[in-house]
């Protein structure tokens, strides 16, 4: 099954947290500040729950209450629907735990 492809450009309308990632590849990516490293882990664990549920895995990183993120979808090459819900999930997940 082919998953069709959103420009970043176009994903970001619906994201306005989020923007286009540097580099060639079609992704978006956000970085998030939190209080502290648990509130971040915390956050990164809840959505990594998220993530193995949807079989969508973000690429991010973690330095003490700084969490970067890319989405991409690999086996379509590129932002899909999937990655929008997962960024939306994302969002709602950080301003929970007060991520900015």
């Amino acid at each position: 099954m082919t998953r069709p492809t959103v420009a970043p450009a176009e994903a970001l309308e619906q994201l306005p947290a989020w923007s286009v990632a540097p580099g060639d590849r079609p992704a978006i990516s956000r970085r998030l500040t939190f209080a502290d490293f648990n509130a971040a882990f915390g956050f990164m664990a809840r959505v990594a729950l998220k993530a193995d549920k949807m079989d969508h895995h973000p690429e991010w990183s973690n330095v003490y209450n700084r969490v970067e993120i890319l989405l991409t979808t690999h086996d379509a090459g590129g932002v899909t629907d999937l990655d929008i819900q997962m960024a939306r999930f994302i969002d709602g997940a950080a301003k929970s735990l007060g991520g900015e």
